[in-house]
């Protein structure tokens, strides 16, 4: 027999071969997916559970009596972020972009929930709402998702059908509006850190979608006027004017506002270069740290694994945010362009401020490391932003390599 398929055959070549010929293929799932993303973000995962673990498993006070408590709830949240993500890149993101105002109206509806008799407050953030069983959800680490998507919606919507080459001062100002709803509501609870991501997630979005760059210094301006009012005003609860005061002069009352950053960088100096070897750390066995699983797991790194743990999550960090660069900058449709945009945005800014809180260069706010802190509304918002990323990644033809010369995105050229 000669020619076609059982040529292959003949030539040795079963079944299981061509099984494989398929799923190597250029134009196969595997091999379209960005796995440098999703192969640092299950490493931060499996990372943060040991840091977890070792946070958490002699704190009888909140395990519950179980060591392992927060280890297998990790595990399970990393597990169901996973599975989200699957579910997104099955969707898809072009066809998620029908769907943008339902899911806007319903997260804005959630965060609303958590401002009546529903909501709970944790750590002083009245922006959680309890669902039983030991489950509560944070409804503002999901706004964030919706505020990227119906900016990209909007801002892109003309664009890409090519009756602009770039958004109008009309188009801009109904996206600002419709992220300044959720935020304004975020702000009421108060959830200053989530604010202060969500401004810089909107950052993020003009530049790229090829807007004015006035929108962008106004905002600016706006935003810095904004948050002297709100000074001025008394809006802020007594705990975020402490934290601030804290940040400003480090040695203000170190047993009291100062603590939470003193403990910190106590104990990622004492890490040094390798660390006091996982689940060793002093500080980490002897609690001192508060909020060590969650706003504090990079403490736990920096201590027991040292400068080079810490740098360790930092480069998987940085390895997310280079692809995702690259996806924006890859794919030819705005909307696709203007999401990836977002998301890195956002990655990078929490990543910035969470580190930067152990540090004592940045203000203390409960913004979870992405991927690696305890938290389930955390771990499935970001494994959302994970599928979305692997979706604009597969749905850009195979020839596009570069934006199309006609359009300029900001910073993503």
């Amino acid at each position: 027999m000669t020619g076609g398929v059982n040529s292959f055959h003949v030539s040795g070549y079963g079944p299981e071969r061509a099984g494989w010929t398929r799923l190597l293929a250029r134009d196969s799932l595997a091999r379209r997916l960005d796995w440098p993303i999703l192969l640092a973000a299950i490493a931060l995962s499996l990372l943060g559970s040991l840091l977890v673990y070792s946070a958490t498993r002699n704190r009888t006070d909140i395990n519950q009596g179980d060591p392992y408590y927060f280890l297998l709830r990790h595990w399970l949240n990393t597990g169901i972020g996973l599975a989200l993500m699957i579910a997104m890149l099955w969707l898809g993101h072009r066809a998620l972009r029908t769907a943008v105002p339902v899911l806007y109206g319903f997260s804005v509806l959630l965060i609303l929930l958590v401002l009546t008799p529903l909501g709970s407050t944790i750590n002083g953030a009245h922006s959680w709402i309890k669902l039983g069983g030991g489950f509560s959800i944070q409804p503002s680490e999901f706004v964030k998702l919706t505020i990227i998507l119906g900016m990209a919606m909007l801002l892109a919507a003309r664009v890409d059908a090519g009756d602009k080459p770039y958004p109008d001062h009309r188009t801009v100002l109904q996206a600002l509006g419709l992220a300044a709803v959720p935020m304004l509501i975020v702000m009421l609870m108060p959830d200053l850190g989530s604010v202060m991501v969500m401004v810089v997630i909107v950052l993020g979005i003009l530049l790229a979608s090829g807007a004015s760059n006035r929108w962008v210094f106004g905002l600016i301006g706006t935003g810095a006027i904004g948050a002297i009012t709100v000074w001025q005003l008394g809006v802020l609860d007594e705990y975020q004017i402490n934290r601030f005061a804290a940040f400003a002069n480090p040695e203000l009352d170190p047993a009291g506002v100062g603590y939470n950053t003193n403990q910190a960088r106590i104990a990622i100096g004492s890490g040094g270069l390798t660390g006091s070897g996982l689940f060793e750390g002093s500080q980490t066995t002897g609690q001192f740290v508060p909020e060590q699983q969650t706003d504090f797991v990079f403490t736990v790194a920096g201590e027991e694994l040292g400068f080079v743990g810490g740098g360790l999550i930092i480069v998987l960090l940085g390895i997310i945010l280079w692809r995702a660069c690259r996806i924006a900058r890859d794919t030819t449709d705005l909307y696709g362009t203007i999401v990836a945009a977002g998301i890195v945005a956002w990655f990078a800014f929490q990543s910035f401020e969470n580190i930067g809180m152990t540090l004592g260069i940045m203000p203390v706010t409960g913004l979870p490391l992405p991927f690696v802190s305890y938290g389930g509304s955390s771990m499935f918002a970001v494994w959302l932003a994970v599928g979305l990323l692997q979706s604009i990644r597969l749905q850009r033809p195979l020839s596009a390599t570069t934006r199309p010369p006609t359009r300029s995105t900001g910073l993503l050229v």
